[in-house]
């Protein structure tokens, strides 16, 4: 049943995924406003998907400590579920993405008429710069700069690898930044087609002021996140085994 389920849902993604894309071409022709609210629309759409085909339900905790505004979002990154999941929680969300995603037709394109910021990966101190400096410019138009410190998936449990970007990005732009634990890789492995039922939680922790210096806050990001994120993999954990 579990291998059945996790095979229509994935079916369904992806073929949920190319309606969105189909309808977002129109919005070539629109403000990017329009093109992020289809991805919004996705966002829940898969949401309703995952609850009924593979029985993964979502608990969103700490909607309230969500500041008004620009705002870097930095979010642990285990699984698939993160990349759409977050989309409607936030009133105008803007992702840090790896540049080569924007090549792919249709999807690439869609995410630079959303304005999505791109790094290139192993482009150095220049490529850091440039990403600050376009971040800069979405951040000026009140969006939410979503970023995985880690830079990748992580295994649910695995040993972190924050890359320092992300404090670089804090000290440049002087917004709050807002962190999000989650437990999404244990119901979402990655590399693997099986989803598991269960309610993945994701907890919006206390923002963090801008102002703070580099290394201070570096630091703070990744013992906060990892504390949570450590007792919500717990509590799924115990949730599977009931």
């Amino acid at each position: 049943m579990l291998i059945l389920r996790s095979i229509a849902f994935n079916a369904l993604f992806y073929l949920n995924t190319i309606i969105y894309l189909i309808i977002g071409l129109p919005t070539f022709f629109m403000p990017y406003r329009a093109i992020v609210g289809v991805a919004k629309s996705w966002g829940r759409t898969n949401l309703v998907l995952l609850r009924v085909v593979a029985g993964i339900d979502c608990e969103i905790r700490g909607r309230e400590k969500i500041p008004k505004g620009p705002l870097i979002v930095a979010s642990k990154h285990q699984s698939a579920w993160e990349t759409f999941a977050l989309l409607p929680l936030l009133e105008n969300p803007v992702f840090i993405l790896k540049r080569e995603l924007q090549l792919i037709p249709i999807f690439g394109w869609l995410t630079i008429k959303g304005r999505m910021v791109p790094v290139r990966r192993g482009g150095g101190s220049q490529a850091l710069t440039d990403m600050i400096e376009r971040a800069r410019i979405e951040l000026a138009d009140n969006r939410q700069l979503i970023i995985f410190p880690e830079g990748t998936r992580r295994p649910a449990g695995a040993e972190p690898r924050y890359k320092i970007g992300v404090a670089h990005l804090y000290a440049a732009e002087g917004v709050p930044c807002l962190p999000i634990a989650l437990n999404s890789g244990l119901f979402w492995p990655r590399r693997s087609l099986r989803r598991f039922p269960g309610t993945v939680v994701a907890e919006i922790l206390d923002p963090i002021p801008p102002g703070l210096g580099k290394e201070e806050f570096f630091e703070r990001l990744q013992n906060e996140l990892e504390s949570a994120t450590a007792r919500l993999i717990a509590e799924g954990r115990a949730q599977m085994k009931q």
